[in-house]
């Protein structure tokens, strides 16, 4: 699962995945899979939420409430995976660069590589291809379809 989480003047946050991942440096939405409920719980929507904004906030420390995202799409990936994908109310693109920097200088003052080494705000899906790197195959219909809406709203 994954969160678009725009910014206040209608840029979307892509996030990129540092060396010591599975995945490095490729560029991606903030999330990952989803965790196996424990014995007698349920994988639901509300699970599924809270997972979402923990991965917000343990990989760009944006912090909200998981009541705050809404399920916005769902995609099929790569092997045929199924991926949520939800929608975080917009926020000013300082702030999301400051809590990025503050998450980050939190791990590595523990001696740990962060999990994300990069941030970068995008406003159309062309500007995907001047990332260096790869990305999700997910990402260009996402981004595409978030502004795409966005600016339907906006007319």
């Amino acid at each position: 699962m994954n969160v678009v989480q725009p910014t206040d003047d209608g840029r979307m946050l892509v996030v990129r995945m540092s060396s010591s991942t599975a995945a490095p440096g490729r560029w991606q939405l903030p999330g990952s899979s989803a965790e196996p409920p424990h014995e007698h719980e349920v994988l639901d929507e509300t699970a599924l939420r809270r997972h979402a904004a923990r991965e917000l906030v343990e990989e760009t420390g944006v912090d909200l409430v998981p009541e705050a995202l809404s399920l916005w799409a769902v995609t099929r990936g790569e092997n045929r995976s199924i991926g949520l994908v939800y929608l975080a109310e917009p926020c000013p693109s300082a702030a999301l660069h400051k809590s990025f920097a503050a998450v980050t200088a939190a791990e590595q003052a523990l001696g740990r590589d962060p999990e994300l080494d990069r941030i970068t705000l995008v406003r159309s899906p062309s500007d995907l291809n001047g990332l260096d790197g790869p990305h999700a195959d997910y990402l260009g219909p996402v981004v595409r379809r978030y502004l795409e809406n966005s600016f339907q709203h906006k007319v």
